[in-house]
């Protein structure tokens, strides 16, 4: 089980390896510039690791958790800025919590718009390198627990 604060922690540390740890087979990623989710552990994974390349000097500057008391499972704000080529980039990573602990959503919002475009074409850029590798379908919904997805017809973030 995963607490608030273990996914923050491994992307601070970009540990990729304990941030697929922290999120739940099933996740949805909301993407800020994509209408359908990425689903399932993996393509999820994929994307994030993709993430951790693109930003540069990313770090949290601030956050704020709904502790689980009755009123809702936990949930979590993390404040973040970045540059992108460049770039600076103000963002908020809105997370939420099942009932083992780990992360079953997470919902990205990214600003201003310039930088967030920027941010698009270089993650799509290099998803597509990651499908063209094999390592993650590019079938929007195909995800379930554990499985690929993301946005239909498309490899950008």
């Amino acid at each position: 089980m995963t607490v608030p604060g273990t996914f923050r922690s491994a992307v601070e540390a970009k540990d990729l390896a304990a941030i697929t740890g922290a999120l739940d087979p099933g996740i949805e990623f909301h993407s800020p510039v994509m209408v359908k989710p990425y689903l399932g552990r993996d393509a999820v994974a994929a994307l994030l690791g993709v993430l951790l390349e693109v930003f540069e000097d990313f770090r949290y500057t601030d956050e704020l958790v709904r502790p689980a008391n009755g009123t809702g499972p936990p949930a979590q704000a993390l404040i973040f800025s970045a540059r992108v080529m460049g770039k600076s980039v103000q963002g908020l990573d809105l997370l939420s919590y099942g009932d083992t602990g780990l992360v079953t959503g997470l919902t990205v919002m990214v600003r201003p718009l310039p930088a967030a475009m920027t941010l698009a074409r270089a993650v799509g850029r290099r998803m597509e390198d990651v499908q063209d590798a094999g390592g993650v379908a590019d079938a929007g919904g195909a995800g379930g627990a554990g499985g690929t997805g993301g946005p239909s017809g498309t490899a950008q973030f």
